[in-house]
């Protein structure tokens, strides 16, 4: 099978958008964080405890998300360089190898999103009626 340069070249608006995705998850999560963090200096209580160790490994999550995308980016161009230099075999291994980083990317994003909803299970279980 032959590749061409414009074939890593269709992963990078996806990239690029995941990218986007993952920073807009972290923004909106360090901005609970610090919210958390301040109600908690005002009035400690075990219950922020825990949210706040929730998001402390949800950010470690998307800290990482973010850092295999960038490196499935990386592996891209360097696959687009390799194909443009002539070294096609070299190509298609490299353009392999970025495809299994992004689906590691999409694995970890996935995790991140079971916690965060887990975290919204327990959030709406104290609501709950006590019969239920």
């Amino acid at each position: 099978m032959g590749i061409d340069v414009t074939t890593p070249a269709l992963l990078f608006p996806a990239i690029t958008l995941l990218l986007l995705a993952y920073t807009n998850r972290f923004l909106t999560l360090a901005t609970l964080i610090r919210n958390l963090h301040s109600n908690y200096k005002t009035n400690p209580d075990n219950i922020l405890l825990g949210q706040i160790e929730n998001l402390r490994k949800r950010a470690h999550l998307i800290k990482h998300m973010q850092g295999v995308g960038v490196a499935s980016l990386v592996l891209c161009v360097l696959c687009m360089f390799l194909l443009f230099a002539g070294q096609e075999d070299l190509g298609k291994i490299t353009f392999g190898l970025s495809i299994v980083v992004l689906l590691i990317s999409l694995l970890l994003s996935l995790r991140e999103i079971a916690i965060s909803v887990d975290a919204l299970e327990l959030h709406l279980s104290d609501i709950e009626k006590p019969g239920k």
